[in-house]
């Protein structure tokens, strides 16, 4: 394996990580908008931010319920 497939599949991962991050923060409800905006921006950082968000964030908000009352 050479250095640009290296670096292409990490690349690649910390896009596909950060894409299920910032579906993960629409889909919960942090209290506060300006909390649910903080963690996009957070985790809108290149390479660390999803792993900051998946570390100290993941498990702050709480899932919204769509048509439970159906």
């Amino acid at each position: 394996m050479n250095t640009t497939t290296f670096f292409v599949g990490v690349g690649i991962f910390f896009y596909v990580i950060t894409c299920l991050a910032i579906f993960d923060i629409a889909k919960k409800d942090f209290g506060k908008l300006a909390y649910k905006f903080m963690w996009g921006v957070i985790a809108l950082i290149p390479f660390i931010g999803c792993i900051i968000y998946f570390v100290f964030g993941y498990r702050k908000g709480k899932r919204i319920e769509k048509y439970s009352n159906l």
